[in-house]
């Protein structure tokens, strides 16, 4: 009985390693379709800064890439957030206050978000860039660094445009 057992079997492989078989590639195209496009979609996820031409950026050396953030364009005739205008530099600096109310109020539009490690009650707007010209006076860009301060953002950051050759 044993024999025929085996035999029978040995017969099944024998026909059944004549016969081609049949791969369905569809599935695998729709794998590698979805496999090219997340690629293409995270590869494409640069950030990429508003570069107005009416602002010319000071020079420095970069350490680490800028993060996703709002940013707060200050050109010499106006203050934007994320391109949309709040109000006018000469404005800004004839405020006789430390903040900016307008641009304060701009800028409370961002969500609060949880401090990591803090307790309950530790918010943050999380980061904020400004973008200046360099012929802005130092006074008005205090005055929007103190807003962004008011307006509870944890850390502020002053783009500038990478310097090569210089030391750090």
């Amino acid at each position: 009985m044993r024999q025929r057992s085996s035999a029978k079997r040995a017969q099944r492989k024998f026909r059944m390693a004549g016969r081609e078989v049949e791969m369905n590639v569809v599935s695998l195209i729709d794998i590698f379709a979805i496999l090219v496009f997340y690629l293409l979609v995270n590869a494409l996820a640069v950030e990429v800064l508003p570069s107005p031409n009416s602002l010319q950026l000071p020079k420095s050396i970069v350490k680490e890439e800028p993060k996703q953030t709002p940013v707060i364009v200050v050109s010499k005739n106006d203050i934007l957030v994320d391109n949309v205008r709040v109000m006018s530099t000469s404005d800004a600096s004839a405020t006789d206050s430390t903040f900016l109310p307008d641009l304060k109020a701009e800028l409370l539009r961002a969500p609060l978000l949880r401090v990591d490690g803090g307790d309950a009650t530790s918010v943050t707007r999380g980061d904020v860039n400004i973008m200046a010209d360099k012929a802005i006076p130092y006074e008005v860009l205090k005055k929007v660094m103190a807003t962004c301060t008011e307006a509870r953002f944890a850390k502020i950051s002053l783009a500038v445009i990478e310097k090569h050759g210089g030391t750090p």
